[in-house]
């Protein structure tokens, strides 16, 4: 298993847990239980042991104000619960509504939200456990107040108020659209990580297999959902086992249909595959390539791209008309799309342990990523002319990191985006603003190339 399967598959894992938004708070509740039944026990052994100094700070009250305490601390963190969970479902609802519906797996994952939540569902519950260990001289021939217990639930409502303090300002601060740019420029910069190699990597993945031939056999996706993730490692050893050749050709990140072609499977020597051997490998391919409801991070390294570009298309919208937000957005585009320049990007292929070629996934390559990010702000924003010239801006940043193979991908652009400006509408000083761009353009593109006249040439 090389580093880059095991990142990739820690970081599968990683998403699964922490973009679901109940397993630390339920989490939290299991301990507040097992601690609420646990130290109403322990205070039941040490009361008449405790030292003086420890004396004068536990709880000291009756039984009737030991259960007021309890009773109060967990009537309020229920109230209080129910505040922040208000209060996330009006952030969630302005993320969606004001930017994209594909940030709320941002907010979901936000783990100072969960912690928070686990506080206070954690006072709550152990409170209310500890209330029913509290007996009085006319309950029982042995009263019981558990000093310790009800000293820990004040301590846990003291911090929860403190939660709530900071939890408040965390989600004004969350709710900026700069946070949420730069959350989702991380995750996607995290993710490019874990699953891609620098450009400059030996790799023996970068020499692909020969085209899959006309006689493989289609294997068809067994449910309808989006691609999320491939454990490679289980599907080479599946496709090694079967001595066959084997190819994804759907991207992460696509949505398959039940019954279409997912993949093709074939022999090098140009056999028929037996029809026992495709039928292990549709059962193996169901544990190994994975669909779901939704886009995930974990693999999918197009997936913050699409989050950042639907920022820019919504801010573009007529309802919203924010082009500076657009602007802003296309600055985390422009170096995202520079950390993707300095990956290998394309096609990969897998091999099994002696070293043979046995799987190849249909990854996208530097045209795709681009085509993705400018495409669609190109023309929502062609009504104004500061988004066409950040996009000028954003092609003269990409310049300077292009390599010889990815310069004729930036020429395009720019020849789509120059017939996008001279087709608006602008008073001549704007005009000579984006011709000026697009020279600059030119200019560093005839810079970092070894062909000059190429870059020069598109320019006419």
């Amino acid at each position: 298993m090389t580093k880059l399967s095991v990142r990739s598959a820690i970081s599968s894992v990683h998403d699964a847990v922490r973009t679901q938004l109940w397993p630390l708070p339920t989490l939290g509740i299991a301990v507040a239980v097992v601690l609420g039944v646990a130290l109403p026990y322990v205070d039941a052994r040490v009361d008449d042991h405790l030292p003086g100094w420890l004396t004068s700070i536990v709880f000291g009250g009756d039984a009737d104000a030991a259960r007021t305490v309890l009773d109060a601390v967990a009537s309020s963190l229920i109230t209080v619960t129910s505040l922040t969970f208000s209060l996330t479902v009006v952030t969630l609802q302005l993320a969606s509504s004001q930017f994209s519906p594909r940030l709320l797996r941002t907010f979901t994952q936000d783990l100072f939200v969960q912690t928070t939540l686990t506080v206070f569902l954690a006072t709550f519950t152990f409170s209310l456990t500890v209330l029913r260990s509290v007996r009085s001289n006319g309950e029982s021939a042995r009263p019981f107040i558990p000093r310790l217990a009800v000293t820990t639930s004040y301590v846990l409502a003291v911090a929860s108020v403190i939660a709530l303090v900071l939890f408040l300002a965390h989600l004004t601060r969350q709710i900026r659209v700069e946070t949420m740019l730069h959350n989702v420029h991380r995750d996607a910069s995290s993710t490019l990580a874990n699953n891609l190699r620098g450009r400059d990597d030996e790799d023996s993945s970068r020499s692909p297999l020969t085209p899959v031939p006309t006689f493989a056999v289609s294997l068809p996706a067994q449910s309808s959902g989006f691609l999320q993730r491939i454990n490679r490692d289980e599907l080479v050893r599946a496709v090694a086992d079967a001595d066959v050749l084997l190819s994804i050709d759907r991207q992460l990140g696509s949505f398959v249909v039940e019954g279409t072609p997912l993949a093709s499977v074939w022999r090098a020597d140009g056999h028929p595959v037996g029809a026992e051997v495709v039928d292990q490998l549709q059962k193996k391919m169901i544990k190994s390539v994975h669909t779901g409801p939704e886009r995930t991070a974990a693999q999918d390294v197009g997936y913050g791209l699409r989050q950042l570009t639907d920022v820019v298309n919504k801010a573009l919208s007529p309802g919203i008309n924010d082009p500076t937000t657009a602007i802003h957005a296309l600055g985390h585009v422009s170096s995202l799309l520079v950390q993707m320049m300095k990956c290998q990007l394309g096609p990969q292929t897998l091999r099994d342990a002696q070293d043979n070629p046995r799987v190849v996934l249909d990854h996208p390559d530097f045209d795709h990523f681009l085509d993705l990010a400018l495409a669609q702000p190109r023309h929502y924003g062609k009504a104004d002319s500061q988004v066409t010239a950040r996009l000028y801006e954003l092609l003269g940043e990409l310049g300077w990191h292009a390599s010889a193979a990815q310069q004729p991908v930036i020429v395009s652009q720019l020849a789509s985006l120059r017939r996008t400006a001279a087709a608006q509408d602008v008073d001549e000083l704007e005009r000579q603003h984006l011709t000026e761009l697009d020279a600059k353009v030119v200019h560093i593109l005839a810079r970092t190339t070894h062909s000059p006249g190429q870059a020069s040439g598109e320019s006419g």
